[in-house]
């Protein structure tokens, strides 16, 4: 297990991320920026990054390299979310239970809806007018 890399990726709504792990002393770099750089102040995104890692108690064995683009912080905070806990998988068999129990290995698969033609947007109509 010394030295060995782990690789996953992760999806949420458009955004994708390509999660690397490997032994080390806990950091995660998400686009070799720290995250506390990436996510700013935003504690929600930053809690939700490191769920699978607290749930598993893996939070300070493993370096955390990510590549993520497309969607919003919220989506990407998720889809490394999901990368992290398909690598916890891949590194323990047994952990499955603990991380499907939080709904960490599903990945969601709600996505913006199209918009209709002759509508506003994906439901929203123009006023009707009687008369």
């Amino acid at each position: 297990m010394e030295g060995k890399k782990y690789f996953a990726t992760g999806k949420r709504k458009t955004s994708i991320a390509r999660v690397w792990m490997e032994s080390g002393d806990g950091k995660i770099l998400i686009n070799n920026r720290t995250m506390d750089d990436y996510f700013g102040g935003v504690e929600t995104k930053k809690s939700a990054v490191k769920q699978p890692l607290n749930l598993t108690n893996f939070s300070n064995d493993y370096d955390i390299f990510v590549n993520v683009f497309g969607g919003g912080l919220t989506g990407q905070a998720e889809a490394i979310r999901h990368g992290i806990s398909k690598i916890l998988i891949l590194i323990n068999p047994e952990l499955r239970s603990v991380l499907k129990k939080n709904s960490l290995l599903t990945r969601d698969p709600r996505k913006k809806e199209r918009k209709k033609y002759g509508l506003k947007g994906a439901r929203k109509r123009f006023q009707y007018s009687k008369r």
